[in-house]
């Protein structure tokens, strides 16, 4: 299924359609619908949601999505919500990229997804879901939704064509893709593997951060999000259709695609966004703002001014502040911090954090930069801007502490001596 192209704008009124007068005027549900298709309403929020945050969609398709098989129970062991597997350890944790599966195997994406660490879970409808992913085969004959959450998709390596039932996305590293909970949705491989991470969010859906002080313009612009045009599929056949549903996998046989939607109007729909568009602001005078100011999008909780979960990135940019410790300072948070790198070096690890990789810092886990970044800050010349460039690193920040899968703790990739790059930290007090 290839793309017609998007739409811009973030959480606006669509209206796309693949064969002209689908849409129906003046009216949702008519009695027969133009070309013989099914109206089915699509809907991601309460029907009595706020009409600023109500967000749902009207798909005029072949077939209702009702029309499928039963659904079984389907085993992929390394995709799961068991995030109580006994006590966290407070320990600050590092993660090598995911290996990418054997030249032999062929791997999916679904079949390639990796459980690091999350909260809360669909039941409750709040925390996150944090999971690794690396394939190198395109979904063939298979096709996927999470009933649990919506998916934050950060590729790292290799790109991404998305066919959804709504239109097509075509995401490279540095983009993202959102896909809403419920949508159906098939991945394949442009570049034959791929690798990258996703975030499941439980709770309230992404939304662009308040300005406030910022003014009018500036992080992330409404127009830079990408929604796509209608495109669909007619194709009958032996398909499988997975669903995630209360963290765990179902499977149903589904004897056509259920990308066939003709023609959509409404606000519920996936969007991708490229992350080197995002404005980035910074202090002109000393200090560090605070990493809010690097905010994307953000899930909001029931706390005002206190996200669920919040998705931040760390661009190329310019640092001028005076008589500061430029890199990002040593920290403890009452929020927790899950991070990975896309592209480049980041500023605060000499080493060891390299693209595809990961680090959790949790709740009042000390952590900042290691011993050589901090020297060399420390006597950094600076009557001279240093220029951060050629990077793109991120971070899925929650209100509750992120608990590491066992899978995660145990793995192989993990590095196990991450604690040594503050080793050499040593006192320079002096009376």
């Amino acid at each position: 299924m290839e793309s017609n192209g998007y739409q811009s704008g973030f959480g606006n009124e669509f209206a796309t359609e693949v064969v002209a007068g689908t849409l129906p005027v003046g009216r949702n549900s008519p009695q027969r619908v133009a070309h013989g298709l099914y109206a089915e309403q699509l809907s991601g929020t309460a029907f009595t949601a706020p009409r600023s945050h109500n967000r749902r969609s009207w798909l005029y398709r072949m077939r209702p999505a009702a029309v499928h098989g039963s659904f079984q129970p389907f085993s992929q062991p390394r995709l799961h919500n068991d995030f109580d597997a006994g006590p966290v350890n407070p320990d600050q944790m590092r993660w090598d990229p995911l290996p990418m599966p054997a030249a032999d195997a062929r791997v999916d994406f679904v079949d390639g997804l990796f459980t690091m660490a999350g909260n809360g879970g669909p039941a409750a409808m709040t925390g996150i879901g944090v999971h690794l992913y690396a394939a190198n085969a395109s979904m063939d004959g298979r096709f996927f939704y999470d009933a649990d959450a919506e998916l934050l998709v950060v590729p790292q390596q290799g790109r991404l064509h998305i066919a959804t039932e709504l239109g097509v996305l075509d995401v490279e590293p540095q983009e993202i893709a959102v896909i809403p909970r419920g949508v159906r949705f098939r991945v394949e491989l442009p570049d034959g593997a791929a690798r990258g991470y996703v975030c499941e969010n439980f709770g309230a859906l992404l939304r662009l951060p308040d300005l406030g002080p910022i003014g009018s313009n500036g992080l992330a612009n409404p127009r830079d999000f990408l929604t796509p045009n209608a495109a669909c599929e007619d194709l009958e056949g032996d398909f499988e259709l997975v669903a995630k549903f209360q963290g765990h996998l179902w499977r149903a046989d589904i004897g056509h695609s259920p990308l066939d939607v003709v023609g959509w109007h409404g606000n519920y729909a996936p969007y991708k966004y490229d992350l080197r568009r995002f404005n980035t602001i910074g202090s002109i005078s000393y200090d560090h703002p605070d990493p809010s100011i690097f905010l994307v999008l953000h899930s909001a909780s029931d706390t005002p001014g206190t996200s669920n979960m919040d998705f931040a990135i760390f661009p190329p940019r310019w640092l001028v502040a005076q008589d500061t410790f430029r890199p990002p300072w040593f920290h403890r948070n009452i929020a927790s911090e899950f991070m990975g790198l896309i592209h480049g070096a980041y500023d605060a690890k000499a080493e060891g954090f390299v693209p595809g990789g990961a680090s959790l810092h949790n709740c009042m886990t000390g952590h900042g930069p290691d011993a050589a970044t901090f020297d060399k800050a420390s006597h950094a010349d600076l009557s001279k801007p240093d220029v951060v460039q050629d990077t793109m690193a991120f971070m899925f920040e929650a209100r509750a502490v992120i608990r590491p899968t066992r899978q995660a703790v145990e793995a192989g990739h993990r590095q196990r001596g991450y604690q040594d790059c503050w080793t050499g930290l040593g006192k320079h007090f002096k009376a």
